[in-house]
């Protein structure tokens, strides 16, 4: 089974490179499952509704988030009615929406889709991701396990990765908006990697202007930021898992320059 993972788009640029460029992307590699990062697609962060609407019908079966994900008060009900729609599963109980999904397509074994969020340097979670997965995998059905990691640590990422090592099929880091370069599978067969990277202006500041960033740098004072205009790249990965033991099989890299 094949399943292609997009990294984090990025505002209103980001969005419209993936409305673009991920059909012919995903008639090339022909994934069972399109999994995107809509954390920041809205101009400024986080997400709207129609944004998410955009992404799915583009061709992503599941949207996750991280920890913008309740930045904007409107998709709040789309997080209630939208079940492939995802925020990290251990922020607090009464956040709206759910963590964790399952996929199913005929011929295949589910896909259960988890979003969790770090806490290392991060402050949007309010447990810690290890123990949520803990208590989260029991309720998931037999089949493939894909995790969304958004953290900023990369040592917080691989731990978890190895800690579940074997009990996941793989471990998806996203956040940083920087592809790295580590992709792996673990001895257990989880496929790993740090980072997917983004989908958004690549010559820009994490996708928004480096000027206002720079300013923020220099000066310590605080300026708004906006999404730049420049060429995108999307990056991501597609992870090949067999159906039989749900361990990675391959992982690789993937980009694409406008």
């Amino acid at each position: 089974m094949r399943i292609l993972f997009i990294g984090d788009v990025t505002g209103g640029n980001g969005t419209r490179f993936l409305e673009e460029q991920l059909p012919s992307l995903r008639r090339q590699l022909n994934p069972d499952l399109t999994v995107v990062n809509g954390e920041n697609a809205a101009e400024g962060n986080g997400i709207l509704p129609s944004v998410a609407k955009s992404i799915f019908a583009a061709g992503a079966g599941v949207i996750t988030l991280g920890n913008h994900a309740l930045r904007r008060k409107e998709i709040y009900p789309f997080l209630e009615e939208e079940p492939f729609i995802l925020r990290p599963a251990n922020f607090s109980s009464e956040a709206p929406g759910r963590g964790w999904c399952v996929y199913d397509k005929p011929g295949l074994p589910p896909v259960s889709v988890v979003n969790l969020c770090g806490t290392v340097y991060m402050d949007c979670a309010y447990e810690s991701p290890f123990p949520a997965l803990d208590r989260i995998l029991p309720q998931l059905p037999p089949g493939i396990v894909l995790v969304d990691f958004h953290a900023e640590a990369t040592s917080e990422k691989f731990c978890l990765a190895w800690d579940f090592d074997g009990k996941v099929s793989a471990v998806i880091g996203t956040h940083t908006h920087v592809q790295t370069a580590d992709e792996r599978i673990l001895p257990g067969g989880t496929g790993y990697i740090t980072d997917a990277g983004m989908c958004g202006a690549f010559h820009s500041s994490l996708g928004a202007k480096p000027q206002p960033a720079i300013r923020r740098f220099r000066t310590k004072l605080h300026f708004r930021m906006t999404t730049d205009p420049g060429p995108c790249r999307l990056s991501g990965v597609v992870l090949d898992i067999d159906p039989g033991t749900f361990h990675t099989t391959a992982i690789q890299r993937i980009k694409v320059d406008e």
